[in-house]
């Protein structure tokens, strides 16, 4: 059984790090592929590929610069440690994990990245910004999932025939992320858990930021009470929400609260 997370604009690397251990990305030769392409672009180009300022654009271009391998704990941190976005606050692994927890997530869960593919949990990774959704042309088309093409899928199957439990995907990303996951050539089940929070109008409506918190502890959970069946996981129960068996149906599981 593997959980599957989007990765973070937001990153750290200044905190403490509560784990020595770590790894090499699988997919770093390809990874410095594209940070070769990302280095021939100017400025006003990354700003426009990327929507975003003239400022982070001009920061991620010389993150690109100074991207060098090999990587080591002195040039690159682990990136489940890295990321420091709302799914990864609700992971919250630098407070809530051990050791064990550590080799635990190391085994069950895994970071969709534009840039890296699939990272594991204590794959080291340096900081960039290389969203999965971006229109970059390459020699293997014009975007990143033309770029990845196959590769982020096969990853995926080959890690879940060596995962614990189940051979079944969890899948707490974002669309435009798992978008780049092929479940019909992935061959094995695929569970999308949903988050939904009490509104003004007396239903229940996604809240990006709750959502994204709830995935994150779901992944975190997930690790910490080492889940191996498919049953359990309608168990989970933090932050307030709860199973929802009237809304939910085998393959999408909904988890509701009344008041965030």
């Amino acid at each position: 059984m593997l959980s599957v997370l989007s990765p973070a604009k937001s990153l750290d690397f200044d905190s403490r790090l509560p784990t020595r251990k770590h790894s090499q990305p699988r997919m770093l030769d390809r990874a410095s592929e594209l940070i070769n392409v990302m280095r021939s672009k100017s400025v006003a180009e990354i700003s426009s590929l990327m929507d975003i300022s003239e400022e982070l654009a001009t920061l991620n271009a010389e993150r690109y610069q100074d991207f060098s391998t090999p990587f080591s704990m002195k040039n690159a941190r682990a990136s489940v440690l890295a990321f420091a976005g709302d799914v990864y606050q609700g992971m919250a692994a630098a407070e809530r994990f051990g050791e064990r927890d550590f080799t635990e997530a190391q085994k069950t869960v895994r970071i969709l990245s534009g840039l890296f593919g699939v990272l594991r949990p204590l794959d080291l990774m340096q900081p960039y910004r290389l969203e999965m959704g971006t229109k970059l042309s390459t020699e293997r088309g014009t975007t990143l999932y033309d770029w990845w093409g196959d590769q982020i899928t096969d990853q995926l199957r080959a890690d879940l025939a060596e995962s614990p439990g189940p051979q079944v995907l969890i899948n707490l990303a974002s669309k435009e992320y798992f978008s780049a996951v092929k479940p019909e050539k992935l061959g094995n089940r695929v569970i999308s858990p949903r988050f939904e929070d009490h509104d003004a109008t007396g239903g229940y409506r996604v809240v990006s930021f709750s959502a994204k918190r709830a995935r994150g502890e779901m992944a975190a959970w997930l690790v910490l009470e080492r889940v191996r069946t498919i049953k359990a996981i309608t168990d989970f129960d933090a932050s307030g929400y709860r199973y929802d068996a009237d809304a939910s149906s085998p393959d999408e599981p909904v988890f509701r609260r009344s008041q965030s």
